[in-house]
């Protein structure tokens, strides 16, 4: 996902004619083009395009195209154009880019800190989660989804909303569980459809988080780890990057949390010192309208 540079070129001097009274090329020339500020528009970040609309009501006539911020929504998020959107892309960029997370809406009191990990695509409605982040040989087939965490720590979730998706790393408070042997934090790898800080549902409070599953690990665990995927892409070329895990996790000693998204899946991993296991917990939202899952959020904390 990284970007290709421009080699880049000397500078030479020229000599140019100059221009008099009478030039024909500059009484024509005009600086008001809006397809050529249109397509430098789509060039700036976010507060620059805000500087220059600010300038003018014809720069901000220009600046609001939708072209424009769809491009830069697009580019800095890092996906591809991969579904409609019923916002506009302005708003769709503030509520991306705005520092805003979910638990600044709710549950301020237990949030701690947080880091965003990027942006991916749901192409499918399918998503498979996962603690272990090693990829499966064949997907787990139970008859509901507790029985396919107790069994591989794993499971399967339809009726995803798709489109493009952003991922956060959270660390929060508890009592967000009830156990008592909590040591105060825990992880949250937090994850969810970029329209959803715009929906009147979610910003009214109608739609909360339902726990779908929880999981125990009762032994030592070297690190805490989780994912997130298109079941489409399960095992595409781009996807197998996650489970390369010595390409991106920290050394045995390094105890940051680490994370790594691509197109179509996201993933994190915390490296832990002595412990007694994992408290594993897998909450959805979904939307009172059309009932399709609209965040997914995998805790973790230690026994």
């Amino acid at each position: 996902m990284g970007k290709r540079l421009r080699g880049a070129k000397s500078i030479c001097c020229c000599a140019s004619p100059r221009f008099t009274s009478s030039s024909s090329s500059l009484s024509s020339f005009s600086w008001h083009e809006e397809d050529v500020w249109t397509e430098i528009a789509k060039y700036l970040d976010g507060k620059s395009l805000v500087m220059l609309a600010s300038t003018s009501k014809w720069f901000l006539n220009v600046v609001m195209d939708e072209s424009v911020w769809k491009f830069a929504c697009l580019r800095d998020l890092q996906v591809p154009d991969c579904s409609e959107t019923a916002f506009k892309w302005v708003k769709l960029y503030a509520s991306a880019f705005g520092g805003g997370h979910s638990y600044a809406f709710r549950q301020k009191e237990k949030h701690i800190d947080w880091m965003r990990i990027g942006a991916f695509c749901f192409d499918s409605p399918d998503a498979f989660l996962m603690e272990n982040l090693t990829c499966p040989s064949k997907l787990p087939k139970e008859d509901t989804m507790q029985n396919m965490l107790n069994s591989y720590g794993s499971c399967v979730l339809h009726n995803i909303k798709t489109g493009i998706w952003i991922a956060d790393l959270q660390l929060v408070r508890c009592p967000v569980c009830d156990l008592n042997t909590c040591d105060g934090t825990m992880q949250v790898l937090d994850a969810r459809h970029l329209e959803l800080f715009l929906t009147e549902g979610y910003q009214k409070g109608n739609w909360e988080y339902k726990l779908v599953g929880s999981h125990d690990i009762r032994k030592h665990v070297d690190s805490a780890s989780g994912g997130i995927f298109d079941i489409k892409y399960l095992k595409a070329s781009s996807t197998a990057e996650l489970f390369n895990l010595k390409s991106w996790v920290g050394k045995p000693n390094d105890w940051q949390p680490k994370a790594m998204v691509t197109y179509h899946a996201v993933a994190i991993n915390t490296n832990l010192q002595e412990n007694e296991g994992l408290h594993i917990k897998y909450h959805v939202m979904t939307s009172g309208d059309t009932g399709e899952i609209v965040s997914i959020r995998i805790s973790q904390q230690l026994l």
